[in-house]
């Protein structure tokens, strides 16, 4: 698979991804990198995270509530969650992101 289909897929993904809140509403999202070694070993899967919004909308924290398989996914999903921008306000959130092929 190219990794411009892995990207377009994880690009997917994330755009189905949905705060838990609905008075969070993103106006910057980041796709996460598809992490070479799970495209190496057809590798799929999600992680859920929360996350808290400052009061300027930037994202302040971001926790991995769960994750299948462990140790493959979550770095990208963190990194991917923590540039994420949303209408001041603050609050909090969570999400699903999904890996797939």
């Amino acid at each position: 698979m190219s990794r411009r289909s892995v990207v377009a897929t994880a690009f997917f993904a994330l755009a189905l991804a949905m705060p838990a809140h609905a008075n969070l509403t993103p106006i910057k999202r980041v796709e996460p990198d598809y992490p070479r070694d799970a495209i190496r070993g057809g590798t799929e899967g999600f992680v859920e995270v929360e996350f808290t919004v400052g009061a300027d909308g930037k994202v302040e924290s971001v926790s991995v509530v769960n994750a299948k398989p462990s140790r493959t996914f979550e770095s990208a999903a963190v990194r991917a969650v923590k540039q994420w921008e949303f209408a001041p306000g603050g609050g909090r959130g969570k999400v699903r992101l999904d890996f797939t092929l």
